[in-house]
């Protein structure tokens, strides 16, 4: 059956996909699929996510698909759910077992007529998981092939005769290869043998692979976050919470802190003053290094949540800058469609599009570590040009993320808006989380920190 009869045939169905989507909720937000294991991402939603994408994939002419995974509990359990829903429509599996979620997109990448799958909810905590998909050219798939797995995945799940289901097999060369390409983004002419790097993986993806790049570039390694358990992904540890790296940079004098989140696309950076950069410092660390603003290098893209300082400071070097929405994903839409190479996200999502095809922590701290020793400067020097605007960020759990809507909150985002003490308000819905996100910059660091009191209060007050 062709997708297109799949498609007319899911429109009769129409009440049945309605019950199944209210029950189960499955759509993509700002970064693939992700929820708790028990509610939404539970193996039979892997399951219909492997079936139904494995329909679109081949109706796209990608005939094997590269899965990798996280450290979570729920890993191995879900792995073999969505690996049963591809083979069941005859698509070929390569497990690759734990690696970054860069990792397995450049692998995508590598191979020919491939797509690649993440199973990890990145920085949430262990009991959510999630799912995240590569196209053949190693980019995150755009909004059309998200609506085509959509549109399919209240089906009936069915297996093709056993002699055209797909064949599994494990590629146990993930990690080195990725190793490898890591080490060879590093210019030959820097040398790390005389550095001192505190490194924490996050109990994550990057546990075995990270802290091989950076001892076999020379560096003197003290690594944390490398000993997984299934439970302690992200927990007191990884990019969310750069504090231990922060103060285990003091205690070892170390000259640089990485820390990484749960599935290695996401990095902050901590200098040997112990002080913590942000992907917005990254961003404006990397501009300044680099000499040419020409061409595919004459613009850079933020998101709405980067600080209007950054801004500021790049255009001063002479960039463009573009926000994009929050996320990842749309940072790597923009940088396409203005053909840049350089953009990111405060959250520590870095992508390097002359090197890499996504957001990778390893290879934004490789970067942003050889630019510093090229220039033979400290981050502190370059940053002394970046001045940013004090900046509030918090959240709210909610479990209806519509309430940003109320008309009530309207009116008060309105009146935050009137001050002119305020350089800028956004009031936005999680993309991959039950959350209100708040942020407000003001010159005026006491002001922005009321303001955002205010409606914290505003949004409890309507909580059920």
């Amino acid at each position: 059956m062709s997708l297109q009869k799949r498609l007319q045939k899911n429109l009769q169905l129409k009440d049945q996909q309605k019950s199944y989507n209210r029950s189960m909720n499955l759509k993509f937000g700002t970064d693939g699929i992700r929820g708790p294991v028990e509610t939404k991402v539970t193996p039979e939603a892997c399951l219909r996510i492997g079936h139904a994408a494995g329909i679109v994939f081949k109706e796209l002419g990608w005939d094997t698909v590269l899965i990798g995974k996280d450290t979570r509990v729920s890993g191995y359990m879900l792995e073999a759910a969505l690996q049963a829903g591809f083979l069941s429509v005859g698509m070929n599996v390569r497990l690759l077992g734990p690696l970054p979620t860069p990792g397995v997109a450049y692998l995508t990448k590598s191979f020919r007529n491939q797509c690649g799958v993440v199973i990890s909810a990145s920085h949430n905590d262990y009991q959510d998981n999630g799912i995240k998909i590569f196209d053949n050219s190693g980019v995150k798939i755009d909004r059309k092939i998200e609506m085509m797995i959509e549109n399919i995945l209240s089906e009936e799940i069915t297996s093709l005769p056993s002699v055209e289901i797909g064949k599994a097999k494990r590629f146990d060369e993930s990690g080195p290869r990725y190793v490898e390409f890591c080490k060879s983004t590093v210019p030959d002419e820097i040398s790390f043998t005389d550095l001192r790097i505190v490194l924490d993986c996050a109990n994550g993806a990057s546990y075995k692979v990270s802290p091989d790049v950076f001892r076999e570039l020379g560096a003197e390694t003290i690594v944390v976050g490398d000993q997984p358990d299934g439970f302690n992904i992200n927990q007191d540890c990884g990019s969310t919470n750069p504090e231990l790296v922060q103060k285990l940079v003091k205690e070892h004098r170390a000259d640089f802190g990485v820390s990484l989140d749960g599935d290695g696309d996401r990095v902050t950076i901590v200098d040997k003053e112990s002080n913590i950069l942000d992907g917005d410092d990254i961003l404006y660390i990397l501009g300044f290094a680099n000499p040419n603003r020409l061409g595919p290098w004459s613009g850079i893209v933020g998101t709405q949540m980067s600080n209007v300082g950054l801004e500021d400071g790049l255009t001063k070097l002479g960039y463009s800058f573009k926000r994009a929405d929050v996320g990842d994903k749309y940072v790597s839409d923009l940088l396409s469609k203005e053909g840049w190479l350089l953009g990111g996200e405060p959250s520590g999502h870095i992508i390097c599009r002359d090197l890499v095809s996504t957001g990778d922590g390893t290879i934004a701290a490789l970067k942003t570590i050889s630019s510093l020793v090229m220039l033979e400067k400290e981050p502190k020097d370059v940053l002394s040009n970046f001045n940013k605007i004090p900046q509030i960020n918090e959240s709210i759990s909610v479990k209806n993320k519509d309430i940003v809507s109320d008309a009530e909150v309207k009116i008060a985002i309105n009146d935050i808006k009137s001050d002119l003490t305020v350089n800028r308000i956004l009031v936005r819905p999680s993309g991959t989380e039950n959350k209100i996100r708040i942020m407000i910059e003001s010159e005026n660091k006491k002001t922005a920190k009321k303001y955002t009191n205010d409606l914290i209060k505003l949004f409890e007050s309507k909580l059920p």
